[in-house]
Formats: C-alpha cells, structure tokens, sequence
C-alpha cells in the first residue's frame, strides 16, 4: 500500500484502438490489503457526462471518510482546498477509464461488523475521442461491479439519459453467465444544477418525487418511452433520486478555484451535509453481491478479471448510437429490397417448373436484371453516409453474384441432355468399341481386338457402376469422377471435329 493515499488507475481506454486494460497488479494492492481482503466489500462508484463533477463530488465523500463520522463539521474550514481525485474546471475531460481510491475504509455498522468501503471514479462518457464501446463498456464495469451506482446528470433527467441508461445497463447484463431478476443493485440518479426547488424541493424527498414521475409507466406513452422505463426498473434493486442546487458562479467560472467552501453557494452546502451523511452512512451501505452471494475485496478482484476479459473478447455485439443502428437497419432493408427484386425477376424466368433457358439468353436476362436491383438499391433513401451505404451495395453485389450461379446451376439441371451426358458418351462409346472391335478381328489385328473388348467391358462396368450410383445415392465420388470422364472424353471429341470440319471447309475452298 501506498505512504500517501491518492487516487489509482485500474482500467485504462487505448484511444488509439479503443481496447481495455486492467490493471491486476494495482488492484490488488488496494483490496489484497491484510486488513480488508477478507472483509465484505460496499463499492460506489460515480458515473456519468464528462465536466459534471464527478470527481468533485467523490472527494467530499472522501472528506466525511477522513474526518470523524459524527463530526457535523466534517465540511472543513471556509479556506480549505479540496484535495483527493483530481478534477479541474474547464471543458475538457480529467478521468480516463476507472480509478480507486488507494485506501479502503473499514465502516463498523450498528450490528457489530465491519464493511470495506472502495470509491470509484469512472472516465466521463461522450467525451470527444471516446466511442460509444468505450462508454457502454466503462459504464457497464462500474455498474456490474459497485454495489451503489451513483449517475450524475446535470440539470435534470432527460430521454437520452434515460436511454444511454438503458444501453448501458443491457451491455453490462450481456457480460453476466445468469440473468436474474434485478442483476444490478443500487441506482442513485444525482442531479446537479436543479433549478426547479420551487417545483420539487432539493435532496432525497424532491428527488424521489420527481423520479417517480419521470419514470411512471403509462399507457397513453408511446413504446419506445415505456420500454426504457421498464428497462430500468428491471435492472436495479433500489432506485433513488437527490436534487442538488447549483454550486455557485465562482466553482463554475473562476480557474484559481481549488475547492475552497468560502467560494460554494450556501444551499449548496447545506445539501451536501444532507447527502453525504445520508449515502455513507453505516447502516445504509449496501453491501456487494453477486447471484445472491455477498463479495469480499478478494472476490472482488476476480470478478474485475473476469468481467474485464468479457469485455476484450470478441463475444458481445458492437453497442452502436442509435443513428448507426437505425442507419445499419435502413441499409439492411434496401438490401433485402434488391434482392428481392431480382429473385422475383429470375424466377419469372428460370425459376420452378419452367423449361430449361439458353445459356446466353439467361446471361443477358441476369445483368438487366443485376443492374436493376442495384438501382433501387441506389435509388432508395438511406441513412449513413456515401461511404456508410458503399459497404452495403458491396454486399449487395456478392450476394447477387451467389444468387445467379445457384440460378445459372438450377437452369443447367434441366438440361435434358446435361441430365444424360454421361450415360449418352459412355452408350456412344461402347458401340464405336463394339464396332470397332469387329472391324480390326476381321482384317487379322486380334491383339488391337482384344484391347478394344476389354475397353468396351471397362466402359460397360462404369455404365452400370454409374446407374446404380444414380439410383441409390451411394458413392457419390466415384459417380462424379465417371461425370468428369465423360465429359472430357466430349470435350476431345467435339474438339477433333471442329478441327476435321474446318478441314473439309479449307479443302472445298481450296477445289473451288
């Protein structure tokens, strides 16, 4: 353990490419500790937009920690800076990835045990170089492995928060082997900056008034608003809701600000002496748990590398905005469109019962009808982008090629001489062998007679091997390798005609 207690870093983004790392060694030094290893473990965890305090929040909770519980100045002295996770004002994100506080702090309960207590600071989701991935996975690590999951929103709930909940949450109960019925435990929706105290008064009691509204189930909502609601409801054991007035103009604007309480607004205090209290308190910190079973800082650690090597496999779906998904499913269904098209097309064509189409003729038809299906793909309104809806004509264009060669081999099937080339060539054969055989006893060449009759019994034995393969199914190899023969035995011969017919027609032009 570290001499001077400060923040650690134990899950770090590569924003070159977007991958996970945990850091094992780090971790374990916090919660291997010899005093809190095997102690029940109670982890918050503060998530949610970057620049909204976060951090900030987190080190009065580490301030109430240091100071005696029953303090009531726990708050400090008006000039006091505020020290812990570092955080600053400004627009551009501090904490990347997710961070521990070094120290874990054992909490004796009214029962007589005693609870570790780990605080966690994530990374600021929507950030400008992280992906959607990045915040889904983040989100969801802190969600699976903290006991309280504070989200700190600023202003007020709106749908999109509500929704990136939603997406969030799904992607970290994808990572779970079982799905229970509340697989998450504790939820606190933390909203700063309220502005409304006349509407619904500050703290826990506005809070959970206002919460209950916001996530009411109705049936005059549309679907979509009901099913995220529901959603919600069915991830977490316990939800809450606390209002928090806004810190003042000098904690919001002013760079030298060090978190000095004579520059935070008055009611800004008074709620923070109600909510830290209230959220640390001994007898209100939910313990860890997992498929119904309480989790030491031990058991812990394994489930941080366990989750983590979820998250670095290949096994869970890409979380994507809802743009790229409905612009995904847009590009999908102009596919399935074309494709359609150009099924309905062929068949009219060479499809089902109808005779068998020339070659030629059906190749013409299948590039008509090609580009045809491209234009519509083209012509249909799509969401995404050039580049976006390029990857999918490129689909588009394979799966069609695949189309026509299952067209073009169905159409080759009913070829009624194709159907019978091999018993025609091999019949053929054995009648030139059979004649030919007669010819070369009746002038004296035995031996060459002799040669031609076993050829003829070899072609004859591959006829019957070949029509029993057709009639039992059997040995389907050797039937394609007699189909192979035969139609390169077709293949010289029409060659060696074409070549005698050329030459006939060079001898009569010649003698004309």
């Amino acid at each position: 353990m570290r001499d001077e207690p400060g923040p650690v870093q134990i899950v770090t983004v590569c924003k070159e490419d977007h991958s996970f790392e945990l850091d094992t060694e780090a971790l374990a030094q916090v919660l291997l500790a010899p005093e809190v290893r095997d102690k029940n473990v109670v982890v918050l965890s503060v998530a949610g937009a970057f620049r909204k305090g976060k951090s900030f929040l987190l080190d009065f909770m580490l301030r109430y920690m240091y100071r005696k519980q029953g303090d009531e100045n726990w708050l400090g002295e008006d000039d006091e800076p505020l020290t812990g996770f570092s955080w600053r004002g400004g627009s551009e994100p501090e904490t990347t990835g997710i961070q521990v506080w070094s120290e874990v702090f054992l909490v004796p309960r009214s029962d007589g045990t005693e609870v570790a207590v780990v605080l966690m600071d994530t990374q600021g989701a929507f950030d400008a170089q992280s992906t959607v991935k990045d915040c889904a996975t983040i989100f969801a690590l802190s969600t699976m492995t903290s006991s309280i999951q504070i989200y700190n929103l600023s202003q007020n709930i709106q749908e999109d928060d509500l929704q990136q909940l939603q997406l969030f949450t799904e992607y970290g109960r994808l990572a779970m082997d079982e799905i229970f019925q509340k697989p998450f435990q504790s939820l606190m929706f933390l909203i700063r900056d309220w502005s409304f105290p006349y509407e619904y008064t500050y703290g826990f009691k506005g809070g959970n008034e206002f919460l209950d509204k916001r996530l009411q189930v109705k049936e005059t909502q549309h679907e979509e608003l009901q099913t995220v609601r529901e959603h919600i409801h069915s991830c977490f054991t316990k939800i809450s809701c606390f209002l928090l007035p806004h810190p003042g103009l000098k904690v919001a604007t002013s760079p030298a600000f060090q978190g000095q309480l004579s520059e935070v607004g008055p009611d800004f205090k008074e709620q923070l002496k109600s909510l830290i209290p209230k959220l640390l308190h001994p007898d209100r910190l939910a313990e860890k748990e997992i498929n119904g079973n309480k989790v030491t800082c031990r058991g812990l650690l394994e489930f941080f590398k366990a989750y983590i090597k979820i998250y670095q496999g290949e096994d869970l779906p890409q979380p994507k905005t809802m743009l790229m998904a409905t612009a995904e499913a847009n590009n999908l269904a102009a596919v399935a469109t074309a494709k359609d098209q150009y099924y309905k097309s062929m068949e009219k064509v060479c499809g089902g019962d109808l005779p068998y189409v020339n070659p030629e003729s059906l190749e013409e038809k299948h590039h008509f009808n090609f580009r045809e299906a491209l234009h519509t793909f083209s012509s249909t309104k799509k969401m995404g982008g050039q580049e976006f809806c390029d990857r999918y004509q490129t689909q588009l264009e394979k799966e069609l090629e695949e189309m026509w060669v299952s067209f073009s081999k169905h159409n080759e099937s009913k070829n009624l001489f194709s159907a019978f080339r091999t018993p025609a060539v091999l019949f053929v054969l054995v009648c030139l062998l059979y004649v030919l055989s007669g010819v070369l006893l009746f002038v004296g060449l035995s031996t060459f007679a002799l040669v031609c009759d076993c050829t003829l019994g070899v072609v004859m034995m591959a006829m019957l091997t070949w029509a029993f393969i057709r009639y039992s199914g059997r040995y389907r190899t050797v039937g394609g390798a007699i189909d192979q023969a035969a139609g390169v035995v077709l293949e010289q011969a029409t060659v060696v005609l074409n070549k005698s017919r050329g030459m006939s027609t060079g001898d009569s032009k010649k003698s004309s």
